[in-house]
């Protein structure tokens, strides 16, 4: 297997066979990234892809969340607003931070009442892709609304957008770019 060696944040990382290894005087992480995504796609069609708005816990910050758990691994999506909105899903594994993704999203419609269309978009996210278990899948139709999901990396480090439309017409987007995360 190829042994690949990249700079982030000013740490050595190295992969082999897709398994991730942070090298620094303080910690080695390891992590299986078919792991990793396998989980992302579990927890996400668990929590705001299944329940939506009204699903999730009530922060004293007003903040909203999402929590879902298995094995070692732990996740989390906090996000505040309603429309625009504004999240953040990090990932855990034995305590320790391992991946996040950060979104910024709004509908822009006057037509089309921003739930109807967040209840499109819980269709949309329960067809997460389990190689880019970021948001949904590249393209899914269903009656007059269509989603898009232009995606751009991998697990690791990636960055994306997706478009919500209405009988061609857009009425929602959100950006979103996220990746592993390197504790010191």
């Amino acid at each position: 297997m190829p042994l690949i060696f990249q700079k982030i944040s000013g740490f050595f990382i190295y992969s082999t066979d897709n398994i991730w290894y942070s090298v620094n005087r303080i910690s080695t992480i390891i992590m299986n990234i078919s792991q990793l995504s396998k989980f992302l796609v579990r927890a996400k069609i668990n929590t705001y892809a299944s329940s939506g708005e009204g699903g999730e816990n009530l922060l004293p910050d007003g903040n909203k969340e999402f929590r879902f758990k298995e094995k070692e691994f732990r996740y989390r999506d906090r996000y505040f607003g309603f429309n625009p909105f504004v999240g953040q899903e990090v990932v855990f594994q034995n305590g320790k931070i391992v991946w996040g993704i950060n979104y910024y999203g709004r509908a822009i419609s006057k037509s089309i009442p921003p739930k109807q269309i967040y209840q499109f978009l819980q269709e949309a996210l329960k067809k997460i892709p389990k190689d880019e278990p970021f948001r949904g899948p590249r393209r899914f139709k269903k009656n007059n609304f269509q989603y898009l999901n232009k995606i751009k990396g991998t697990v690791e480090k990636f960055e994306g957008e997706e478009k919500i439309s209405y009988k061609g017409k857009l009425v929602s987007v959100l950006v979103y770019r996220g990746g592993i995360i390197l504790e010191k």
